[in-house]
């Protein structure tokens, strides 16, 4: 039997010998709990895993460490209760010769401490006893599981890396206050305090923590508060709390013998506090416990404690959060590229001048002209500091600050590059000024996330002068950060409730992220008359259909007109590409330029998601959005997706700008979207069934008239679902509807009370017994075809299929008003399949592109105008393509539905399963398709991407000057 946990812990408590003869039994132990080979069955050789491994030092003698596994660990033992700083300090003198480990172990055979060594890492030790082995518990000094730490040693250490421990540290600290918070807020517990006091409390209670683990509180007092028997005494503890909190609430405040700084700032403004009870205390227990504060990770820790201040997001608790490298994927090319640009202009400036002064001394044989209090060296260094503690950056949807705070933390990291360069060219500047929080401007609506992001920012600000050893004794410590505002960025109203524009504050940089919320879901979000007020205020500037995140590019746009060396740097889904969302990046590049984007990057938001059951939630989804950064036009420098360009279009491409493709009127009344329901207008199978079977209806008609085959996305991508759906035409009166009396029962039940709640069901004042948006005009061009094209708005792969007449499409299906193989093969080729990914959308949770009729059908040009190519019979390059399309046809259907096949056999023949695994016969259909289409337009057929785009861009241009 392997050896326990617990019987290892017993065998070592009791073991008194001294370090030799013990070391390598303790280590052999260790190795069987935890299931991992020793070096004398693993590695005879002692080449890559050995004990007793024999080095050189740093200091020119020789030694050996206990324990050696390359690339994984050093492991040095000391007797019981011996300093383990002297074995560390051991380790340090070998690290070099044993290829430098990335841990540093030292054991006493009772504690453990596991020193990080990880390149441009901040170090952490993960220390623990026998005890907390036993029990494997997560203390203040070893803030991972201890059995989860000595597996790292021998697998994947990099869970040790301190940022990676933070994260997981942060987000069990914040499901701790999740659990206090959701307790303070149960109605029965008649606090007699707002949502806002207990929020307000909460970020006391969490300051505090932080600020007894970087010891701004003395000896630890509010840890040992949290600790004491007062925790089982709810009243005398809370008396107690009181006056801690008064005490740092002003000037000399005392607690008990201890001194207290002064804080206040806002956070600290009374001593007000919440009725506790001995389960919030015991709580509080915990994470004062368990948990090393100064480590909390401030731009985590604020989105998830804001959603625990939030009983509608509360479940999202330990769902996936932003993480600061995705932050800084924006800061860096927006923020920091300029000012890291500008600091290495000034660094030479200095050394330029140094380099004079420092002649001038040698010339004079004295150090006199170094004493001088006005050197250029020092006047240069001092006016780039004003310069840097000068940058206002503003984040005007700013939520829990985490912009902000990194912003700030990078402004530091600047900052102390200077100083550490006065320090080391000798220059006897003094830094009087600062990076600070007042640099920082943010605009936040969720009164939550805008009391948290000024705490976030203070929090992250100490926590780095903390980190960097940086001494500030300025008090009060925190500073009120009235520059946050709690309001409406882009719409407010006056004393009279008229609405205006509100002005921003002035900036240097904008960076942030704007909310994520679709043009058409924008009534459905926000409510009637804030959303009339917002089209009225941005009318002529802003399409009505844009997305909300539209108003933010738009109002930096105007800002960069005021200041013209201002840089932005937004987030936005990917519709911003396209559409009307589009014509903003259009105007962008009109007045200024964009300099920097990421076009398809993947990024963890909040969406709503509809469930008819439980109504609307939220979920965490990774969409798909677009980083963008752009100015007035003095950035000469273009990158997109990483990758330097000479310019970046409006739609994010470069090269080719098809922006400028024209609707061609030629191509009108061809492609149109299929109705939108709003409602629970489709059929299962057998309630379809039932109702085509019935009885005729009084009006003498069979309900086939109105339950009629429909047609999804998934019908085309998949396998077809023979799915029905009510559909009572465009102008069928609610008495006529009747007369089909099951379906009109049907739809009665299902649509009508669900219409009649829905805002925008009453926007187009269509009845509630017919489709929302029935589209007349595809109903009446489809009286003329006896047969149709159909396509999926959004596809992995952009593929055509042929539909009848009799079939009801989906609003997420396009119809194209031709029947012959000709224009299918066109529709099917590499041209339009090349145009339409340069002109598509990219659905917002995914990345598949979506089909915009606008831009990629009425924009493209055939090789003919639509209606006036030559028959097959009368042109052999129309015959060829015709008879390609339908080869391809007939194979994709052969493939879908070969004699013979099971059931379960056709359920994985799907169009996607096709075009994913694109099999030799199918790209060979394709190339002979694709061949005969570029014969029609007289192009060879292995032009690359761009040239395609380029030629139909001037062919577009030409067909729409001809009108």
């Amino acid at each position: 039997m392997p050896l326990s946990v617990a019987e290892f812990v017993h065998r070592w408590k009791i073991y008194s010998q001294s370090e030799r003869p013990g070391a390598q039994s303790h280590f052999i132990d260790l190795c069987e709990v935890l299931g991992e080979p020793h070096p004398a069955a693993s590695d005879s050789a002692g080449e890559r895993y050995a004990f007793e491994k024999h080095i050189g030092t740093a200091r020119g003698g020789k030694g050996y460490a206990d324990v050696w596994l390359r690339d994984h660990f050093a492991w040095e033992y000391k007797r019981k209760n011996e300093d383990l700083k002297k074995a560390y300090q051991q380790l340090n003198d070998y690290r070099e010769d044993l290829g430098n480990p990335p841990l540093l172990v030292v054991c006493d055979f009772n504690r453990f401490e596991i020193h990080t060594n990880f390149t441009n890492t901040a170090k952490r030790v993960y220390a623990f006893d026998l005890d907390d082995l036993n029990h494997n518990r997560v203390t203040a000094a070893c803030p991972l599981p201890p059995i989860t730490v000595l597996r790292a040693l021998f697998g994947d250490y990099s869970v040790l890396r301190p940022d990676r421990t933070d994260a997981q540290v942060t987000q069990d600290a914040a499901k701790q206050f999740a659990k206090l918070a959701e307790r303070l807020e149960l109605e029965e517990r008649n606090l007699g305090a707002t949502r806002a006091e207990i929020a307000h409390f909460l970020m006391r209670i969490l300051f505090c923590l932080f600020a007894d683990s970087i010891g701004l509180l003395p000896d630890k007092v509010f840890r040992k508060l949290l600790q004491s028997e007062d925790r089982f005494q709810p009243r005398r503890f809370l008396r107690k709390l009181t006056l801690l909190f008064e005490a740092m609430s002003g000037e000399d405040g005392i607690f008990g013998e201890h001194t207290i700084k002064y804080f206040n700032g806002g956070l600290f403004d009374d001593a007000k506090i919440i009725q506790l009870d001995k389960a919030d205390l015991g709580i509080l227990f915990e994470v004062s416990k368990n948990y090393d504060w100064s480590h909390i990770s401030p731009e985590i820790f604020g989105t998830l404690f804001e959603r625990s201040l939030d009983p509608a997001r509360r479940s999202l608790i330990g769902a996936h959060y932003t993480s600061a490298e995705d932050i800084l994927l924006l800061i860096e090319p927006v923020l920091m590229r300029p000012l890291e640009q500008r600091w290495a202009t000034v660094r030479q400036q200095v050394i330029e001048a140094l380099t004079v002064e420092r002649a001038e001394e040698a010339a004079r044989n004295s150090r006199q002209a170094r004493i001088r209090t006005d050197l250029k060296s020092e006047q240069i260094l001092a006016a780039w500091i004003d310069e840097l503690t000068a940058v206002r950056v503003l984040d005007p949807a700013c939520g829990s600050g985490n912009f902000l705070y990194l912003s700030l933390r990078r402004m530091l990291d600047l900052w102390k590059e200077a100083k550490d360069f006065a320090a080391e060219q000798g220059i006897s500047l003094v830094l009087p000024k600062m990076v600070s929080p007042s640099q920082l401007f943010g605009i936040e609506t969720e009164f939550y996330a805008h009391e948290l992001a000024s705490v976030v920012v203070w929090i992250g600000y100490l926590q780095w002068k903390h980190e960097h050893a940086v001494h500030d004794d300025r008090e009060p410590i925190l500073q009120k950060l009235d520059n946050i505002e709690h309001a409406d960025a882009i719409l407010r109203y006056d004393a009279e409730g008229k609405p205006y524009e509100p002005e921003w504050p002035e900036a240097d940089f904008i960076i942030g992220n704007p909310p994520f919320l679709g043009g058409k879901k924008l009534r459905r979000e926000l409510t009637d008359q804030y959303v009339q007020s917002l089209f009225d205020l941005y009318q002529g500037s802003i399409a009505a259909e844009s997305d909300l995140v539209v108003y933010w590019f738009e109002k930096s746009r105007k800002l960069l007109a005021r200041n013209a060396k201002a840089r932005v740097g937004l987030l936005a889904t990917q519709q911003i590409r396209k559409g009307f969302n589009q014509r903003v990046l259009s105007k962008i590049a009109q007045s200024g330029s964009i300099f920097w984007a990421i076009s398809n990057q993947p990024w963890f938001t909040e969406v709503n998601v509809d469930d008819p059951k439980k109504g609307c939630s939220k979920i965490i989804a990774q969409i798909r959005i677009a980083m963008i950064a752009f100015d007035s036009g003095l950035e000469e420098t273009r990158y997109l997706d990483k990758v330097q360009v000479s310019r970046i279009n409006p739609d994010l491409s470069t090269q080719t700008d098809v922006t400028e493709a024209e609707i061609l009127s030629e191509n009108r009344n061809l492609c149109f979207q299929g109705p939108t329901r709003v409602g629970k207008f489709d059929l299962k199978q057998d309630a379809a069934r039932k109702m085509l079977e019935g009885a005729i209806n009084p009006n003498g008609r069979p309900n086939s008239d109105v339950v009629r085959p429909y047609v999804r996305t998934t019908d085309l991508t998949d396998r077809p679902r023979r799915a029905y759906i009510i559909d009572f035409g465009t102008k069928m009166s609610e008495s006529e509807a009747a007369l089909y009396q099951l379906p009109f029962e049907y739809i009665k039940a299902t649509v009508k009370p669900y219409r009649e709640k829905a805002r925008s069901g009453d926007a187009t004042g269509v009845p509630w017994w017919r489709h929302q948006r029935p589209r007349p005009a595809l109903r009446k061009a489809l009286t003329r075809m006896p047969r149709f094209i159909a396509t999926p708005r959004t596809s992995r792969h952009r593929f055509f299929a042929w539909l009848e007449t009799s079939v009801v499409i989906d609003t997420r299906v396009y119809a194209v008003m031709r029947a012959d193989d000709y224009f299918f093969g066109v529709l099917h080729s590499k041209i339009q399949e090349t145009w339409a990914l340069a002109n598509c959308a990219w659905h917002g949770v995914g990345n598949d592109p979506s089909y915009i009729k606008e831009t990629c059908f009425d924009t493209f040009p055939f090789p003919w105008p639509p209606g006036t190519e030559p028959g097959e019979e009368a042109d052999s390059r129309v015959k060829a393509i015709a008879e390609a399309a339908r080869e391809l046809v007939r194979l994709r259907d052969a493939w879908l539905n070969p004699p013979g096949a099971s059931e379960e056999d056709l359920k994985t023949r799907t169009l996607t399963k096709l075009y994913n695994d694109r099999p030799e016969w199918l790209a060979n259909a394709h190339r002979v398709l694709d061949e005969a289409v570029f014969a029609a337009y007289g192009w060879p057929s292995d032009l690359p991407k761009q040239e395609i785009l380029a030629r139909l861009l001037a062919l577009n241009h030409e067909r729409a000057a001809r009108g």
